[in-house]
């Protein structure tokens, strides 16, 4: 099974192909699929990765002109973002503004927010992280404890602590849920989603170095930090449903490059596998089989919920394509759990040991190893992933 599109489309496709390939040459390609969007290896050649990107204006393709994007559909997007994949271009670096703030920004924000900050967002001039967890509130978003008081001259002072904020430490500003009326009785309804500098003297963030040594995640600690009321995202105390706009953009946007990454991966696996003598066993064949059938279901999966999304009489694509995202979520990180288990004993004594090379098949693979450990929990924990899925696609009772 592969993509195919209508004639126009395939023009379109056609110049992605041939800009990538005149483009990742010299380091970008000698960083071929580095990184991740939870991995800041090799950040400073990403970050001139991305700056090439936008002068090539293939960053924000939907976004509107007026904000500097390139006003095309989603379909067009699609194109861009398998290309991209397939190419194993370098993975780039603020994806939290690019898919998330952003495209929330343009549903919630107002005129004056997206004309201050979508330019420099798709011009790489500003980093953006993800002000939601707490210490005491991670899956459960709505008993957040950072608190923000609006005083008489229209300014948010912002006290409290944030975790888990993903290349916090490279953020020249944070979108961050904060507690603004402690007296409602729902907890959700007292939230406000505020854009805060993160540079400022009452912002401190410290990164939070992971079993890979990598800086991905940071904690942000507010200390009377500031901001403007115009700078709420929404209404005041409205902020859990622009945060729900902000998750359901999250958990729906990257089913394709993480299907064509496992690929290759996996493809890398089965050449290590063949060089040293690893395919002779048997019981390495059965789980690489059955890795490979892993993929292609991905694939498959990945591929009805494209032709839903482009299929204009399709009757409700957004619920077809939220339950498609979950369950992928679901299934992908139990089975790159899996690949990384059977990478390391396809590696065998050699996976112990470090290599120095950060870049060779054995740091690679024990990377995959350490860091799919995580993946059960990350963007919704599995456990929660099981409950909305039950609950919301299956209709079964809480």
């Amino acid at each position: 099974m592969e993509l195919d599109f209508a004639p126009g489309l395939e023009d379109f496709r056609e110049e992605v192909r041939t800009w990538l390939a005149e483009h990742i040459v010299g380091e970008f390609a000698a960083h071929r699929g580095v990184g991740s969007p939870t991995d800041d290896t090799a950040w400073d050649l990403r970050v001139e990765w991305e700056r090439e990107l936008s002068a090539g204006r293939w960053l924000g393709l939907t976004w509107p002109e007026e904000f500097g994007g390139r006003g095309l559909g989603l379909a067009e997007e699609i194109v861009f973002e398998y290309e991209y994949a397939r190419a194993a271009a370098p993975a780039r670096v603020n994806t939290q503004a690019l898919e998330l703030l952003g495209p929330t920004l343009l549903a919630c924000g107002t005129h004056e927010q997206k004309s201050r900050f979508l330019p420099k967002i798709l011009k790489v001039e500003e980093m953006w992280g993800q002000g939601f967890s707490e210490p005491g509130a991670g899956s459960d978003l709505a008993d957040v404890r950072t608190r923000a008081v609006l005083d008489d001259g229209g300014v948010w002072h912002i006290d409290g602590q944030k975790i888990w904020t993903t290349f916090g430490h490279h953020a020249d500003w944070l979108y961050v849920l904060c507690r603004t009326n402690p007296d409602v009785a729902l907890r959700h309804r007292g939230l406000s989603l505020l854009l805060v500098d993160a540079r400022q003297d009452g912002v401190e963030i410290r990164p939070i170095e992971n079993i890979n040594r990598s800086t991905e995640f940071s904690e942000c600690f507010f200390n009377d930090a500031r901001s403007t009321a115009d700078l709420t995202v929404g209404e005041i105390d409205g902020g859990w449903s622009v945060v729900m706009t902000t998750l359901g953009l999250e958990r729906g946007s990257a089913l394709m490059p993480v299907q064509l990454g496992m690929e290759r991966e996996l493809s890398s696996i089965i050449d290590i596998a063949r060089r040293n003598g690893s395919l002779d066993d048997p019981d390495i064949r059965q789980r690489l089989v059955d890795a490979y059938i892993g993929t292609k279901l991905m694939r498959s999966t990945n591929l009805r919920v494209v032709a839903d999304l482009l299929n204009e009489d399709s009757p409700d694509p957004g619920a077809a394509t939220a339950a498609a995202a979950m369950t992928t979520k679901l299934f992908a990180s139990t089975q790159h759990q899996k690949m990384g288990e059977l990478a390391m004993d396809i590696l065998g004594f050699a996976g112990l040991f470090e290599t120095g090379d950060p870049l060779d098949d054995v740091s690679t693979v024990q990377k995959l190893f350490l860091s799919s450990r995580a993946e059960t929990i990350y963007g919704g924990t599995s456990e929660i992933q099981r409950n909305i899925a039950a609950e919301r696609v299956l209709g079964l009772p809480r």
